[in-house]
C-alpha cells in the first residue's frame, strides 16, 4: 500500500468516518515531504474556524497511524 493509500485508508476508514455522517467529506490530494494535503468537502468546507478544528484533531490522529505524515494541510 503507498504512503497516499495509507493515509487514505487511516482518514477514511479509522480516524473520520464521522465526517461522512455530517455530511462532509475529505478527499487525499497529495503526500509528499511529510505534508498530506486534503480538501475537505460539505459543511466544513465553508468555515475557516471548522476547517481548523477538523484539521487539528485530524492531523493528531493521522500521526499516530501514518508517523511519515507531520503535518496535515487544508486545499481549496
Amino acid at each position: 500500500m503507498s504512503l497516499k493509500e495509507r493515509v487514505e485508508h487511516a482518514l477514511r476508514v479509522e480516524i473520520a468516518p464521522a465526517l461522512l455522517l455530517d455530511g462532509a467529506g475529505i478527499e487525499v490530494l497529495e503526500v509528499e515531504g511529510g505534508i498530506a494535503s486534503v480538501r475537505l468537502s460539505g459543511v466544513c468546507a465553508g468555515c475557516p474556524a471548522t476547517i481548523m478544528t477538523v484539521l487539528t484533531s485530524l492531523e493528531d490522529e493521522l500521526r499516530k497511524k501514518v508517523p511519515e505524515v507531520e503535518i496535515l494541510e487544508a486545499v481549496p
